[in-house]
């Protein structure tokens, strides 16, 4: 039976990067896991294993190394951006690049006067504690005319201990669940928004504010949605960053419920008023969907890849 080749694409995935930049007895830590995506006329390495078109992914892992040198890391999305230019433009038969991007963030040690003075320094500015709220993740894709940017973050766990309820539901020979007036609210973020910046004649996004910014709109939207279902969050989350941030068309939500449940503690003569729980990692409901612009076509795939 004859067959074809479908969808291909080949490069070096989870180039580990850590710049440093030093500024004076100041620095500052990129901390980055770059994966990269090449794809185009690359048949004949499939079908013949002539390689006269393949670029090693050794050199696509050197070309990362050698750009946060030369480039230096200003943001995920920059550095994304540098690369996929490079790959397309630089190589013939590479027709489309798809940068992926994790990035770890760092923050700065406070130390005691005591401590600066004892080392022979005022401040000290070269120590740093990894941060542990999230995982910032971008994936950028050229194809040597229209750039999609499509950034996000993961892990990032948040909880409201009250003002959320769920009840109301359909309900069947199988339910057990009891309708909750007050209940606990939690859930594991995570979340892609894509930009709508997509050519060079267009200005570019300042991404390091934009992701602050789209941050604080998705907490703050959390804590301020009196919630009768987390689908009623996921939304008010995604509106509240489509309402305030014009740079972006399309957001999409993967919101796991972490279920609190309460622990029944008359057993032991105990009345539990909505203070102890059970915390249950599995099974759990699993919430995603889409906010968008008026008018705008979703681009986002459902399960976040792009192939």
């Amino acid at each position: 039976m004859p067959t074809i080749l479908g969808q291909n694409q080949y490069g070096k995935a989870e180039n580990r990067v850590v710049k440093i930049t030093r500024d004076g007895d100041t620095h500052h830590i990129k901390d980055l896991n770059v994966s990269v995506a090449l794809s185009g006329d690359l048949e004949e390495v499939h079908l013949s294993g002539s390689n006269a078109h393949c670029l090693p992914t050794d050199t696509t892992k050197n070309t990362v190394y050698a750009f946060a040198k030369e480039y230096g890391i200003e943001s995920a999305e920059q550095f994304g951006i540098h690369l996929a230019r490079h790959f397309v433009t630089s190589q013939e038969p590479i027709h489309r690049a798809r940068i992926r991007i994790e990035e770890y963030a760092w923050e700065r040690i406070e130390t005691s006067d005591a401590n600066s003075k004892f080392i022979g320094s005022d401040e000290v500015k070269h120590s740093f504690v990894r941060k542990g709220q999230e995982t910032r993740v971008t994936e950028i894709t050229y194809d040597g005319e229209q750039w999609q940017v499509i950034s996000g973050l993961k892990d990032l766990v948040v909880m409201n201990s009250t003002n959320s309820e769920f009840w109301g539901y359909i309900k069947d020979k199988y339910t057990t669940l009891k309708e909750a007036y007050d209940r606990i609210l939690a859930t594991q973020v995570s979340g892609r928004w894509r930009f709508n910046w997509t050519d060079d004649e267009q200005r570019m996004p300042n991404w390091e504010r934009s992701y602050e910014q789209v941050k604080k709109h998705m907490l703050h939207a959390f804590a301020e949605t009196y919630s009768l279902s987390l689908q009623q969050t996921l939304y008010q989350m995604g509106s509240r960053i489509i309402n305030n941030r014009s740079e972006i068309d399309e957001v999409r939500f993967s919101l796991p419920n972490k279920h609190h449940f309460l622990v029944d503690l008359e057993p032991f003569g105990l009345k539990n008023d909505n203070e102890v729980y059970y915390a249950a990692d599995r099974p759990y409901g699993l919430i995603e969907a889409t906010v968008l612009r008026d008018g705008v076509e979703a681009k986002i795939p459902v399960d976040l890849t792009n192939l």
